[in-house]
């Protein structure tokens, strides 16, 4: 691997350790709804497409949106499972969501589906699927803010947690290529940090309440994003598309705070 590639793969851990502090303490300061919603907020797969576009070509990166919108439907299930088994350890919660995500990955990698409207239309039976058994059939409230005290170590471990988590995925998804990236910018890097470090903080309970939030945030915003920066890409390259990407975002980002607030429990 290239020189600018380490660079690059540094600049995702100091992304994603930002990410996961910025999403766990406003949890913990303003709930699981609004935790749960920057969680949820494209990280890894923006940083995981333009490091794509960089290192490979922005064909590649355009290439790697193809199996995204199905891949990011998998973390659907990832929330579910996890907030199934997360009743009895956080460790079952995690090593149970993760194992599944890992074999319907493998699952997807072998189909090599190559059809972008059979991903989208697949990622939305799974949108609404998870989001009804969360909210309807599991019926996990969500939860206001936590008294939490902080000291410089413990946000300190939770961005080191976060960092290398996210870096992680990068990493795999650089050796990988198209397929395996597109795969790996959706792993669950974001919601494994934040889920175990809100457990501890907070819980069971609380842990579940922005599960379910990330998980509504994530399955959205996400794909939403690597839609838009799909055709970005191709119109006006990597600078410009991942800038207007990230503005739309944000403007997506508003309107899933509103369905929050005013449709999640």
């Amino acid at each position: 691997m290239d020189a600018p590639f380490y660079f690059k793969l540094g600049l995702s851990f100091i992304v994603g350790a930002a990410w996961v502090t910025l999403s766990t303490l406003a949890a913990e300061r303003f709930g699981s709804k609004i935790g749960g919603l920057i969680g949820g907020l494209p990280s890894t797969v923006l940083v995981g497409l333009l490091f794509i576009g960089l290192t490979q070509s922005p064909s590649a990166a355009i290439e790697a949106t193809t199996i995204i919108p199905l891949s990011q439907g998998l973390n659907g299930i990832f929330i579910l499972i996890y907030m199934l088994a997360a009743q009895f350890s956080l460790a079952a919660g995690l090593l149970g969501a993760l194992s599944a995500w890992f074999l319907l990955a493998i699952l997807v990698i072998m189909a090599r589906i190559d059809s972008f409207a059979l991903s989208v239309g697949a990622w939305l039976v799974l949108v609404l699927g998870c989001y009804l058994v969360a909210e309807y059939w599991m019926r996990i409230p969500s939860m206001g803010s936590l008294r939490v005290r902080y000291v410089p170590w413990q946000i300190a471990l939770r961005a080191l947690f976060g960092g290398t988590v996210i870096a992680l995925a990068v990493l795999i998804s650089k050796v990988g290529g198209p397929l395996y990236g597109g795969v790996f910018t959706t792993f669950p890097a974001m919601f494994v940090s934040a889920l175990a470090i809100t457990y501890r903080s907070g819980g069971v309970d609380f842990s579940r309440a922005v599960a379910k939030s990330i998980m509504i945030s994530g399955m959205i915003n996400v794909v939403l994003y690597a839609i838009m920066v799909r055709y970005l890409y191709a119109w006006l390259g990597l600078a410009a598309g991942t800038a207007l990407g990230i503005v739309f975002s944000t403007l997506t980002g508003y309107l899933t705070y509103l369905f929050l607030k005013e449709r999640v429990k």
